[in-house]
């Protein structure tokens, strides 16, 4: 399942040849995305580590630790880096996908609320690291609140566009964003089946009264 976070680095990067000729910058830009892959995968539950550590993102990549402290201070440091990397890819798949689905909010809603849901899903890692692993880890939940904060905005926008009662849109964009998290936790753990238009369908239902929108 590796390869769709960053390029496939099965070689391990033990080669003595490896760095021939790559220039300084690059080298460091290469080892740092292999160290992010390597935690988005440690983090995410896939392969034989079980736990997220200097030593373990090293070996993973076949790097000496010196190669990790090149590019981030700490463990917390890397955690923060896989989240935000995986944030940018799902926020850059819900912008595509409510951009194609047209200008009324009920079709950008449905798109939005599908993305999310289904980039989430597809692969285990994106899920758990976005919205499962470590609920205590201070780091963690420093950047999902920002990423909540991200979708609440983004619900704001939407309402905006049919409340002219700002309350009104504020409202409705927290009250989204909350069961947007909830919704995502629930559908990730199996506990909603395995339809997604079904639970996309039951979402819209609830979420958006029908309207000629």
């Amino acid at each position: 399942m590796r390869g769709t976070f960053a390029a496939d680095y099965g070689e391990q990067m033990s080669s003595p040849t490896r760095w021939a000729g790559v220039p300084l910058a690059d080298r460091r830009a290469e080892r740092r995305a292999a160290l992010i892959a390597a935690a988005f995968d440690i983090s995410g539950g896939v392969g034989a580590e079980a736990e997220l550590s200097v030593r373990s993102v090293c070996r993973y990549c076949g790097y000496n630790t010196r190669y990790f402290y090149e590019s981030f201070s700490d463990t917390d440091d890397l955690l923060g880096a896989v989240y935000d990397t995986a944030t940018a890819e799902l926020g850059a798949v819900v912008e595509a996908a409510m951009r194609e689905a047209g200008p009324s909010v009920r079709s950008r809603t449905r798109a939005g609320i599908r993305a999310v849901l289904g980039h989430a899903s597809s692969d285990p890692r994106r899920g758990r690291v976005l919205f499962t692993a470590g609920v205590t880890n201070p780091v963690l939940a420093e950047r999902r609140a920002t990423t909540q904060g991200m979708l609440r905005d983004l619900a704001f926008a939407e309402a905006d566009a049919r409340d002219t009662d700002r309350l009104t849109s504020r409202v409705r964009a927290a009250i989204f964003t909350g069961a947007m998290a909830e919704l995502v936790q629930q559908f990730l753990s199996g506990s909603l089946g395995e339809d997604l238009d079904r639970v996309v369908d039951e979402a819209m239902t609830t979420l958006l009264p029908t309207r000629d929108v």
